[in-house]
Order: structure tokens, then sequence, then C-alpha cells
């Protein structure tokens, strides 16, 4: 483990599998947290160890795929039966010696499970338990399954996104997974801060549901207090700030973001026309949003005189301004290779696996990383460390308690 890693000493167990908790949980693990992820044995452990289609090997006794390694780096893997009163008897000796206890379970299996601060606190006073799920644990929807594309359907997203006259988009990637998994992990280091000071724990909650809504903000507030509606625009404008969209090249797209009026003129200057300064349609702020369509079409004929690289060429670093890249130019792109953002995690089933870096530097230093442990790979030396004898291990795998 490398000390400079502001988390090491930070022990976690997580029952967790797919995607919002694992991502949240391998933030923190990366940072140099212990995180045991519980995996159930009777089921093959993460479902996403079987997500297709590109698997490492092909032994099923140790599932394992790029969509795993994708969510769960620099992790352990405990294989435990949460149901059996064994699982919990080995569950209780654990917390002992972690600070939090973690899962993304529906939001009406925690108390069965029994991975709350009530059922746990006595074994650890100052024990944090972090539970993200769909809906939370309190309410009608305690019991209903949730994932990401529901978030971004019922709190607005698809409504906001893509072109006016298309049917709702959703995002391409499941934003409301990623956002749900970092705020879980910002949570946790807050209830373990906590109860440092005070040495006691609790419950926190995080939802999908929760998350996703909290991330309307400003058209949130605009709605509540004024009735204002954003709608989509076209080119995937910003609703007030102008130009702030899609801009045709000879060859391609350009997103365009002139916020100021710095960046307005720096604009205007860039393309050769100067004189869009002083026509009274484009001369303001709220005249340019009045006259969107208008300035929209001349930026067009503008700009479509020469190519994406072109314009990147002449007005890159004057004004926010980026290409529109498709998968493999965005991976592609030598500036990702420049500042590390592609870390080798090496496989024993795939020596040149890949994967994309965390995005926080320590000292200048990208995290280190390795793929997480095969399932149960951790069973014996966490059982071992919590007092178990080897008789009494091999009794918990005959009964398929590990």
């Amino acid at each position: 483990m490398d000390p400079r890693l502001p988390l090491q000493g930070l022990r976690i167990l997580s029952a967790e599998q797919y995607g919002a908790g694992p991502y949240g949980s391998m933030l923190l693990a990366d940072l140099g947290a212990e995180v045991i992820k519980i995996e159930n044995p009777r089921d093959g452990g993460d479902v996403s160890r079987q997500t297709g289609p590109y698997f490492l090997g092909t032994d099923p006794t140790a599932p394992d795929s790029q969509f795993f390694q994708s969510f769960n780096r620099n992790k352990k893997s405990l294989t435990l039966d949460l149901k059996t009163a064994e699982g919990q008897a080995v569950l209780h000796r654990l917390v002992v010696s972690c600070d939090a206890v973690m899962n993304n379970l529906r939001g009406d299996q925690p108390d069965k499970l029994g991975l709350t601060y009530a059922a746990l606190g006595a074994h650890r006073p100052s024990l944090v338990c972090v539970h993200l799920s769909a809906y939370g644990r309190d309410n009608e929807r305690a019991g209903w399954p949730g994932y990401d594309y529901l978030m971004q359907a019922e709190a607005g997203f698809l409504h906001l996104t893509g072109e006016p006259d298309g049917p709702p988009a959703r995002m391409g990637l499941s934003m409301v997974d990623y956002m749900t998994g970092t705020t879980t992990a910002m949570a946790l280091l807050a209830g373990v801060l906590g109860a440092s000071r005070s040495g006691h724990g609790c419950d926190l909650d995080i939802s999908l549901f929760d998350v996703a809504l909290a991330q309307l903000t400003y058209p949130a507030t605009w709605y509540l207090n004024t009735g204002h509606v954003v709608q989509r625009m076209p080119r995937s404008a910003h609703p007030s700030a102008v130009p702030c969209e899609l801009v045709r090249s000879a060859d391609g797209w350009l997103f365009v973001m002139c916020m100021t009026p710095k960046f307005w003129e720096a604009l205007a200057r860039g393309v050769g026309r100067p004189e869009w300064l002083h026509d009274p349609r484009f001369a303001t702020a709220v005249t340019r949003r009045e006259h969107r369509a208008a300035l929209s079409d001349v930026l067009d004929a503008a700009m479509s005189r020469e190519t994406s690289a072109h314009w990147m060429g002449l007005l890159a670093g004057q004004l926010p301004v980026a290409p529109v890249l498709d998968l493999p130019q965005a991976l592609d792109n030598p500036f990702v290779q420049r500042v590390g953002m592609v870390q080798a995690l090496p496989h024993p089933q795939a020596p040149d696996q890949r994967v994309l870096a965390n995005p926080v530097r320590v000292d200048g230093h990208r995290l280190p990383g390795r793929v997480c442990s095969a399932l149960g790979a951790d069973n014996e030396a966490l059982l071992v460390a919590a007092g178990y004898s080897p008789a009494e291990i091999g009794q918990l795998r005959q009964k398929g308690v590990v």
C-alpha cells in the first residue's frame, strides 16, 4: 500500500453489487481504504462478475468480467451468506475492526440482513452504517427494485435531454449511478469523521431517486419559485446563455460556450466576424437569447467553412470550446494519455488489461490500482484475522456460509 494514500487504515465492509455501490466504494479503495466486498457464495457473487460480453477466464467457480473490474478495483472479496446465523456471527466479528459497513441493497433488505446500526452498533459503537438504495428505507417504495434509467425518467432528465422535436432521451451513461456512488462515498467519509470525534456511529441513507432529483438544481429552483419550466433547446443549448451550443464545422461538430461577454467577443473575432459585436441582435446577452436561432445560423455559416481541428487550433484557450468526439476518439485522445487517465490493470487472464484511472491525484501522482480479488479469494486471511481457526473455517465452508 502506498503510504501517501489518505484513506490508508480505513476499513470498510460492503455488501454490494453491480453499479452505484461498487463505484462509490471503489473511489474509497483507490484512495487507500481497505474495502472488503461481501458476496453471496450461493449465487456466484456480485452479478456483474457474470455481466458480458467480455469475460475474464472461463472458470465458473471464479467468475469475472471487464464490466466487474470497471467497478471493483483495489478491493478484497469475502463470500458470506448473511441470511444464516453463522454468517451473521462472522459479520459481527468482522465489524469490530471496521469503521463502516455499507450496502446498496433494496431498501427493505438492510434490516432483514442485520446491516443497520441497531444491529451492529453494540459490536462497535463508532460504526457507521451506510445504505444506498433505489428509493430509501422509510417509505412505501422501500421494497421496490430500481435502476439509473428509471431515475432519469422520473426525475425529469429525459424531459430535458435531446432535441425539442425528438422523443425523450436518457443520458448516454448511468450518471445517476455514478453520482449516487460518489455521494455515498462522501457521506461515508463524513460519518466516519463525525464518529471519530463523538465516538458514536449512525445510519446514513442515500437513494438513487433523491440524488437524481437533487441534480435538477437551478431548473428546480426556477420552477419551485416562479413556475418556469426549462425545456429542451436545439443543439443541446444552455437554457439562458447564448451562444452555448453545438455548432457545425466542415467535418463535424464543436461545442462552444460563451458564458461571459469576453468569450463572446473572442468567438466573434476568432471566426473573423467582428461586425457581430455591433449587430444589435447580438450586442447583449439578452438580445442574443432573443435571437438565438439567427445566431445559430450565422455561426454555422461561418464555422462550417473549416474543420473542427482548424477551429480548435485557432480558438482553444481563447474561449471554452471542444470538439464533439466519438468514443474511440475520446479514449484515443493524446491529451488523455498525457495526463495519465488510462491505467494498466493487469489481470491473471488479461495481463494487458487497461481501465480508466481514478480522477484524483495525490501529490501529483495518479492512484495505484490492482484488480479486485477473485470471488472469495480473501476468505481465509480475513477469517483468520477475525479469530477463526482452520477447523472453524472448514466448517463454514462445508455449510456454504463462505
